[in-house]
């Protein structure tokens, strides 16, 4: 199972060069407990950056640079299938 609708979206977020980001999305309820994984502008998030960090439902970036603006995407899945959030926008001034 894997309902539509996600308990939580991420919501805009907008920070300074160096500062941490935090985004935060709870997925859809299913069974079983879907994964989270991110997007940016269309393409999966590499955690493999260190300043990332997929804890959860959680995105943090610990210290922003400019080209981690763009818009993201929370996307719950399990085998039943996949479901996307809205977009959030991380501006980075």
């Amino acid at each position: 199972v894997l309902r539509d609708d996600f308990r939580q979206n991420p919501s805009d977020v907008m920070v300074a060069v160096g500062e941490p980001a935090v985004m935060e999305c709870q997925p859809p309820r299913g069974h079983p407990e879907p994964t989270i994984s991110w997007k940016k502008d269309g393409t999966p998030l590499d955690d493999k950056d260190e300043r990332i960090t997929i804890r959860g439902g959680k995105l943090m970036i610990t210290y922003t640079r400019k080209n981690d603006a763009g818009k993201y995407i929370c996307v719950g899945t399990n085998m039943v299938g996949e479901r996307e959030s809205e977009v959030a926008e991380l501006t980075v001034l």
